[in-house]
């Protein structure tokens, strides 16, 4: 009888011991995605290059094979909690004409994941618990607030590097929905490397041509886009423009997080009378901030403009 309760005690002190250094680990686990996460915050010099590769259609005709852009980026943290970080990109074009860009969430062990299935629509899964066990999901969100894509990955270091990479599937990226239509979904695998002075967002794409469950290989395409730290002074004047306009663009989450949380599906029209979303939002913006419009009205006129791109199935 001795033996076995000692037995029974060993084995308790064996659970009790994997249950603390698998708590220890998941919480090492979440506070360095923290630190990485952190250091993808702040002031930037970007530049954006992209380049087809290779096509299994010898006929296929290469688009852009040099493509370059770049300018003056601040990431700023405008939500920050143990398991939630929100950026805001703000482009920096003049020390007076500053432009509202994309936004990224990181949630850790998220269970909910959108994906995307091509022609403006994503459905919501349900990941299991052991799917999100440590991994933290990068949501990316359009200029119009509207979605784009999801992707979770652990953050690894390996040779020396810290890196997150996940491939998922998404919408024509900006630089050519509004130039191209020989495609639908932008197959993208996203690693993101940590550097000593900024980070490295590294891009290994496929343009995929879907049609119901069919998917047929258009073009590959390789993505570079450097992110080099610069003083904050340099991104000053977006740090203003966040400050007299971040009450709207705080409202327009609100609208879109209220429409996301209650549906499993969501489709969106491309344009409405010839404009994108953006624009409508845009002009808003600035006739809030003008006072043309009233704060009462405001989230009544936002509704009504995201409302015009959905599509109720």
């Amino acid at each position: 009888m001795l033996n076995k309760v000692k037995s029974r005690l060993a084995g308790t002190k064996i659970f009790l011991a994997a249950a603390l250094f698998t708590a220890i680990t998941g919480t090492a686990q979440q506070q360095n995605g923290k630190k990485n996460i952190d250091a993808l915050c702040g002031c930037f010099s970007v530049e954006f290059k992209y380049a087809e590769t290779f096509a299994p259609d010898p006929n296929y005709k290469y688009h852009e094979r040099e493509y370059i852009s770049g300018g003056t980026e601040l990431s700023l943290p405008i939500e920050v909690s143990d398991k939630k970080i929100v950026i805001q990109h703000l482009l920096v074009i003049t020390d007076s004409m500053v432009v509202k860009h994309w936004r990224e969430e990181w949630t850790y062990e998220n269970p909910e994941l959108w994906v995307y299935q091509g022609d403006k629509t994503w459905t919501k899964t349900q990941l299991k618990s052991e799917e999100v066990k440590g991994k933290w999901t990068q949501t990316v969100w359009e200029v119009s607030d509207e979605p784009r894509y999801q992707g979770l990955s652990q953050f690894i270091n390996l040779d020396g590097k810290t890196i997150w990479q996940s491939t998922t599937d998404a919408p024509l990226p900006r630089r050519e929905y509004s130039v191209r239509d020989d495609y639908n979904v932008l197959n993208r695998t996203n690693r993101i490397n940590i550097t000593d002075s900024g980070y490295v967002h590294e891009q290994e794409n496929k343009k995929i041509i879907r049609s119901g469950t069919a998917d047929k290989l258009l073009v590959e395409e390789k993505g570079i886009n450097s992110y080099k730290r610069l003083n904050p002074e340099a991104c000053k004047a977006a740090k203003i423009y966040w400050g007299k306009h971040k009450d709207y663009w705080q409202k327009v989450r609100t609208v879109w997080s209220n429409y996301i949380n209650n549906t499993n599906t969501v489709r969106l029209q491309t344009k409405v009378e010839g404009k994108l979303l953006h624009e409508y939002l845009m002009a808003l913006a600035k006739d809030y901030t003008a006072g043309k419009v009233m704060a009462a009205d405001i989230d009544q006129k936002i509704t009504a403009a995201i409302n015009r791109f959905i599509i109720n199935s």
